[in-house]
């Protein structure tokens, strides 16, 4: 047998072309050209035609992340523009028709074709009563028109597969709509099924992200089957955020920058408890407006008012080893209470110095560094109510002095005014929450921030970041009248504080680039500037995308399908489940009696 009878033959490429309408900055569309669906040897190469949105900075996005042109276009009717935006359109606007969705695409014809419309209208982030006005209503009928729009366009030769995404309340908010669209695509030719899916689980993110999903198929160019993307396991954020430079250094770039939050925000997020929301300050003890149980302890070095174990061994003894410049104290078990101790009874030392750290500022004015004390372990903890005065939160304090009882700090009641009581949509918003390091975060949503969700993270590495931070403010050795000078911040300073919590760790917010990384939208490794500078709207575009990861799995068992179509085959032997088990009997339904 020659040696040519045994040389594999080149693999048939076979291109599949998609198409974005609603893109957004391209993470859709960045996944689709990352998958690599193969069946035998034929093989799929996905290539971008082209987007379609209304935000022109969006769409330089698209363009530098996808490298297909992307177009700026209003694809509202003259009705809906005016319900939106509550005026008539300018004189030069005009309403898009069939040939510009046809321009967008470049005179091409898509494969597949992929629709995730405006979702602020169904989001369960707005409110039942805005969400039935007309400025979200006219934003909710988009979904129709943009289905109807794309069918027009390429009626002359249909996409062979159409996917619609969205917030999975669109299956109850949008009801009506939905039921709509699927009129239409089977008027089109095509079945239709509707199914929901998490992105973090079979694009293996650090968030759970639940989407719905409508997927077509147009009957007489598909066969009814299409496989289940591979679930994987959800990762945690520490498992992404380790691999990146420390917040706030300039490696990240612009979009790594920690925000400056007021000085009260910072106190409030250090009293969070990892894993939970505002809710867990309604367990902090609360007297006469004060929180009873705390201090925030101004430090100037690490171990400053350090108390060591009984069992273990001290640090070097220095020429001047007092309480305030040092871990020079010591839990003795001994301590024997007595009434002829007076103040010593009161200001006992057991476990004063195991919550205490290091707080830094980082491209703002910090006046200091601060930590959490937890004085419990006081054989009175009411006695240092006393002898530690406490301040009012809209006065400035004085620092904790090592020779006397005068000047330290109780931190007043940290719960923001008019906190909305029980039933309010606050209690379900995770508002100031901060998400553990070793777990999944939730949904990157378009308006992510540290006060109205769950978007501020415990980093373990908080002994890091005073050193490691443009502009940190470095520990220094003081005297007693060095301390006695430093003052607090004021409740409403903006600053980037580094406040070690209870838990050993700084409670911060995600950064901007953090968030596009959950996003899978970048490498944890690599930098990444969107267009524009402004970090809210980078977080808008970042929070509307489809994550890549997610949209290269979907590209991946749609390739196949189209393989096998192609390739003529009805069948294939597959470990995959067929995804998911309606959308596999809705897609092999046949309309007027055809297969």
């Amino acid at each position: 047998m020659g040696r040519d009878e045994f040389t594999l033959s080149p693999p048939d490429v076979r291109e599949i072309r998609h198409f974005h309408l609603f893109c957004g900055l391209g993470g859709g569309a960045k996944g689709f050209n990352k998958a690599s669906p193969r069946v035998g040897n034929m093989v799929g190469k996905f290539r971008c035609i082209g987007g379609i949105d209304v935000d022109a900075p969006a769409i330089r996005d698209f363009e530098r992340l996808t490298g297909a042109r992307g177009t700026v276009l209003d694809l509202f009717d003259r009705s809906q523009f005016i319900d939106f935006h509550g005026v008539e359109p300018p004189a030069d606007w005009r309403e898009a028709g069939p040939a510009h969705i046809r321009a967008a695409a470049g005179g091409e014809y898509p494969h597949i074709v992929f629709l995730s419309a405006p979702c602020k209208g169904f989001s369960g982030l707005l409110a039942e009563g805005k969400s039935k006005t007309a400025k979200y209503q006219a934003l909710n009928r988009l979904t129709v028109r943009g289905v109807w729009l794309m069918l027009e366009a390429f009626a002359d030769e249909p996409p062979e597969l159409i996917v619609f995404e969205n917030v999975p309340r669109i299956a109850t908010r949008g009801r009506q709509l939905l039921d709509q669209i699927g009129d239409l695509l089977r008027a089109y030719g095509y079945a239709v099924a509707e199914t929901t899916h998490d992105c973090g689980e079979i694009g293996a993110l650090a968030q759970s992200r639940k989407r719905f999903l409508l997927v077509a198929r147009h009957m007489a160019k598909v066969a009814p089957f299409l496989y289940e993307p591979d679930k994987k396991r959800l990762q945690s954020v520490g498992t992404v955020l380790e691999r990146m430079a420390l917040p706030g250094d300039p490696a990240g770039g612009p979009m790594h920058r920690v925000p400056r939050l007021q000085w009260k925000t910072w106190v409030r997020l250090a009293f969070v408890e990892a894993g939970s929301d505002w809710r867990s300050l309604n367990r902090l003890a609360v007297e006469n407006g004060h929180l009873r149980d705390y201090l925030i302890v101004p430090e100037h070095r690490r171990g400053y008012l350090g108390v060591n174990g009984w069992d273990a061994p001290c640090g070097t003894v220095q020429g001047e080893s007092l309480p305030s410049n040092g871990a020079f104290s010591v839990a003795d078990p001994r301590f024997d209470q007595s009434a002829k101790w007076k103040d010593g009874q009161a200001l006992g030392v057991r476990q004063w110095g195991e919550s205490t750290g290091t707080v830094a500022g980082q491209q703002g004015p910090l006046q200091g560094a601060y930590s959490v004390a937890d004085p419990r372990g006081a054989a009175d903890p009411s006695a240092l109510h006393g002898k530690y005065k406490v301040e009012s939160w809209s006065q400035p304090a004085r620092t904790v002095i090592a020779g006397n009882a005068n000047g330290a700090y109780a931190v007043a009641d940290p719960r923001p005014n008019g906190i909305p009581q029980s039933g309010d949509h606050y209690l379900t918003g995770g508002h100031y929450g901060v998400a553990r390091w070793d777990e999944p975060s939730g949904a990157v949503s378009a308006a992510a921030c540290h006060d109205n969700g769950r978007w501020s993270v415990a980093d373990p590495r908080a002994s890091h970041f005073s050193t490691s931070m443009e502009g940190a403010a470095e520990p220094r050795v003081c005297d007693s009248e060095q301390v006695g000078s430093f003052s607090m911040p004021a409740p409403a300073d903006k600053l980037v504080a580094v406040i070690r919590a209870l838990d050993g760790t700084w409670h911060r917010p995600f950064t901007t680039l953090e968030l596009a990384a959950l996003q899978s939208l970048v490498e944890p490794e690599e930098q990444l500037e969107l267009d524009g500078l402004s970090d809210s709207a980078w977080r808008e575009r970042i929070g509307n995308a489809v994550p890549p990861a997610a949209a290269e799995a979907i590209a991946g068992v749609m390739g196949t399908t189209l393989l096998l179509a192609w390739s003529g085959e009805t069948f294939a032997l597959s470990a995959a489940p067929i995804w998911v088990r309606p959308v596999a009997v809705a897609l092999s339904v046949a309309q007027g009696g055809e297969q």
